[in-house]
């Protein structure tokens, strides 16, 4: 088995920490570890550093290696531009199936937090057994939901086809978009939906096979990259086809289409940290607990984030914010509308202030 790590996101909601040069899955926002540091070593629990595979874009190859010393530099592979993680589950396969042959091929983000990981792991196991007599099927994880979440898409689960030592394998009956919250209530009470957690395992033959029915123009440029895989040519390929792959994510481009796709539920403590309310959820108990990183002096101040570098942060009687301090920006956010800090980053390109990007 091989296990792809998708690293090249630029987490603009997660600014002022998350910046162009260094994006979150660089930086230590859980742990000592960086994101990228605490994903490679949970994968490390079940395959070795050469089974391993980083796609990142190719301005953090250098970043890549930096923190992952032991990790075999062949293994980065470098996107010239980001195009969605279509592109880069492509791109991965195109290498590991010249490399390998027809693999069994997990991808995982570099950017995910899971407190309990031994049970991704086993699934994972389990998912792999299925595969090898079930091998043009896409198996994605689902995610049993803690809250009527508006900000994932939804798997609702079909009927049972497998249970392997204690992990069920259903039919994924529908993908649903982001759903408003009354609608995310339905889902969570009905006990038949799952968050989509964007973790899969497939062979690599099958999700070729799937590009080639419903991406025919990614499955060229992946043809024509996989062929110059260990020639001299390769750079110089990537960098004329990758570009021109369409801009994609492997949701929309083969999930959404495929009538083979298997869901298998964990109830996991996992959250995509895609955003500072998120991150927030992850790493305190209930709603009303603070998180504290930094220097920070509270009077009667409720349900706060506090993310400070330098400066001591005072708080009187506030509650429901975002408190981010860095060298060069402050953001003060309502903790419910955290997921429009993308805005500011799309003001600044706007304005030019690209020194704070």
């Amino acid at each position: 088995m091989k296990i792809v790590i998708l690293a090249g996101g630029k987490g603009t909601r997660l600014w002022p920490v998350s910046r162009q040069e260094k994006p979150k899955q660089f930086q230590c926002l859980i742990s000592g570890k960086t994101m990228l540091q605490e994903t490679y070593m949970r994968m490390r629990e079940i395959v070795d550093p050469d089974d391993i595979y980083i796609v990142t874009n190719k301005e953090y190859v250098l970043e890549v290696e930096k923190e992952l010393l032991e990790f075999p530099k062949e293994n980065i592979l470098a996107e010239p531009v980001g195009r969605g993680t279509a592109p880069s589950v492509a791109l991965a396969a195109a290498v590991i199936s010249k490399k390998c042959g027809d693999e069994t091929m997990g991808v995982f983000a570099a950017d995910h937090f899971i407190k309990n990981p031994e049970l991704l792991l086993k699934a994972i196991g389990q998912a792999e057994k299925f595969l090898s007599k079930s091998a043009d099927c896409l198996i994605t994880f689902g995610i049993k939901p803690s809250a009527p979440e508006t900000g994932y898409g939804y798997i609702e689960k079909g009927r049972l086809l497998k249970e392997l030592d204690g992990v069920a394998v259903y039919r994924a009956k529908r993908f649903v978009e982001k759903p408003n919250f009354e609608t995310a209530k339905e889902y969570l009470k009905s006990g038949y939906f799952f968050w989509n957690s964007g973790m899969f395992l497939w062979k690599t033959s099958a999700i070729i096979e799937k590009f080639g029915r419903y991406a025919p123009d990614i499955y060229r440029r992946l043809v024509r990259i996989n062929r110059a895989v260990g020639t001299r040519k390769f750079e110089k390929v990537l960098e004329k086809e990758f570009p021109q792959m369409d801009k994609i994510s492997i949701d929309y481009a083969i999930l959404e289409n495929e009538p083979k796709i298997l869901v298998i539920p964990l109830k996991l403590n996992w959250s995509d940290v895609g955003s500072w309310t998120a991150l927030k959820n992850a790493l305190t108990a209930n709603g009303k607990e603070n998180f504290v990183k930094g220097e920070h002096i509270n009077f009667d101040s409720k349900n706060l984030l506090v993310y400070g570098t330098n400066k001591l942060i005072a708080t009187i009687a506030v509650k429901n914010l975002i408190i981010v301090d860095t060298e060069d920006a402050i953001l003060i956010c309502d903790r419910n509308k955290s997921q429009l800090v993308s805005d500011v980053v799309k003001k600044l390109e706007e304005t030019g202030k690209i020194q704070h990007l």
